[in-house]
């Protein structure tokens, strides 16, 4: 196995270790290799030391230790940023996964999460009360990397992204100093961390606004990959005049295998999956101009809400090799519409896919100003994802996913949805910040002028 090939004194990491609860590890460690693995399997990365934190004086150590050394810092969350974005090369891991509490609030109908925390135990925690937080699709992905950056999920059309139902965090600065930070402390951070990423520092525990589901009306309808055209001009024009109650979000996508019938497996399709908020009684009404659009399969019913949250856990364990490029469009016209079709018709692996995000109702009333999140005035957030277990088709997955990004880049509105990006350089993280990015660095410069917290899509200071 290839190791760190940064060493770190031995006495200084003794010195390091007899401040924590937590543990260390390190590249002899037995439980080394097991330890560096993130969600996506295309990511090898060496660290020197991996510090697993248990609680807000271990993260404080943690980040002291990698200023004063000049180390290298990369903090990790739940661990499926696309791009690998939570380990690094030659240098410090700061693991927040010990860092776990869910606490919801009645009397306000509030959430308390810690930073290490995944949204499938916040989904636990809130659904005996009835509540839950606008998050993402996947209940493994971590509470700390898609909140910070921005979170687009199946309830954003009636309850806004994540970022926009956090109300406060608490926070580990680059100088090792711990703040709270909402619309009153600190505000000018406040505003950076919805949308910024983790560039201003660690969130240890993240203080959010829950809303009442308990049950949602949802789950996929599917066209052959020939329909693409029709069902985008159609789903273009219904889902900006539909419900905010109403989300779905439509893919170009192949079916892998079970729970769908077996005569639908390994066969291209233009697929949308819904999620419905409203009054059970209106289900049937909601979606009786859906089912009118003569779906080859459909699988819609009513669940509850967590169960649409891991609806597809199981097709997407951590471990697979994964390819990702993004960009936001402003509408899905003719030309758009083409690209999907083609790309869609050869998609190459079973697990490989489209989608596209809407971004309309309480997601998109925010204007483009008031957090970091820039593209208020996008339509949709689209991803393409290359995914496949087997490591010696990673770049048959990179290749198809580069070219049907690159066919599509010219229709797109500039920039991208952070958490949809690999590293992928400067210029595209300005783009993706665009009119917010100079407040951005100026913020940055204030809280992490030395940029200690770069292991990211990195606003320079």
């Amino acid at each position: 196995m290839i190791k760190s090939e940064l060493q770190i004194d031995e006495s200084l990491i003794l010195e390091l270790a007899s401040r924590l609860r937590g543990k260390i590890v390190l590249p002899d460690s037995e439980n080394y290799a097991d330890e560096r693995e993130v969600y996506n399997a295309m990511i090898d990365k060496h660290p020197a030391m991996i510090i697993k934190c248990v609680d807000v004086a271990d993260v404080i150590h943690s980040v002291n230790f990698g200023r004063e050394h000049d180390l290298l810092v990369a903090v990790r969350g739940g661990g499926h940023n696309g791009g690998g974005l939570g380990i690094c090369d030659d240098g410090i891991v700061i693991d927040l996964e010990g860092l776990k509490s869910v606490r919801v609030d009645q009397a306000d109908n509030t959430v308390r999460v810690g930073g290490g925390n995944v949204w499938g135990e916040v989904d636990h925690a809130t659904h005996p009360f009835g509540l839950a937080v606008p998050a993402g699709i996947i209940s493994s992905t971590g509470v700390g990397g898609l909140t910070l950056g921005g979170g687009v999920g199946y309830l954003s059309r009636k309850y806004g992204l994540t970022i926009d139902n956090l109300l406060e965090a608490d926070m580990v600065l680059a100088d090792g100093s711990v703040i709270t930070v909402n619309k009153d402390k600190y505000p000018d951070l406040f505003w950076a961390i919805r949308g910024g990423g983790g560039n201003f520092g660690i969130v240890t525990s993240f203080k959010f606004q829950a809303h009442p589901v308990k049950t949602v009306f949802g789950g996929p309808t599917l066209w052959p990959i020939e329909q693409t055209e029709e069902i985008m001009a159609w789903y273009h024009e219904f889902i900006q005049n539909a419900p905010e109650d109403l989300n779905g979000f439509i893919a170009t996508m192949v079916i892998p295998g079970p729970p769908f019938p077996e005569s639908l497996h390994n066969k291209q399709f233009c697929g949308i999956v819904w999620c419905y908020t409203g009054d059970e009684a209106t289900d049937a009404e909601t979606f009786a101009p859906i089912l009118a659009k003569n779906p080859i399969f459909q699988h819609v019913g009513r669940m509850p809400y967590p169960s649409i949250q891991t609806l597809f856990d199981g097709m997407m364990p951590p471990g697979l090799q994964w390819y990702w490029r993004a960009d936001f469009f402003n509408e899905i016209g003719p030309e758009i519409s083409k690209v999907h079709r083609e790309f869609g018709s050869k998609i190459p692996t079973p697990l490989s896919q489209m989608h596209l995000y809407p971004i309309t109702g309480a997601a998109a009333r925010p204007g483009n100003e008031d957090t970091a999140w820039a593209y208020r005035d996008a339509k949709y957030s689209g991803v393409i994802v290359g995914v496949d277990p087997d490591p010696g088709n990673a770049e048959l997955i990179t290749d198809w996913c580069k070219d049907y990004w690159e066919a599509l880049h010219p229709y797109s509105a500039g920039g991208a949805y952070s958490n949809f990006m690999m590293d992928e350089g400067n210029d595209r993280v300005r783009a993706s910040f665009r009119q917010n990015y100079d407040r951005l660095v100026q913020i940055k410069k204030k809280y992490d002028p030395e940029n200690l917290f770069r292991v990211n899509q990195n606003i320079k200071p």
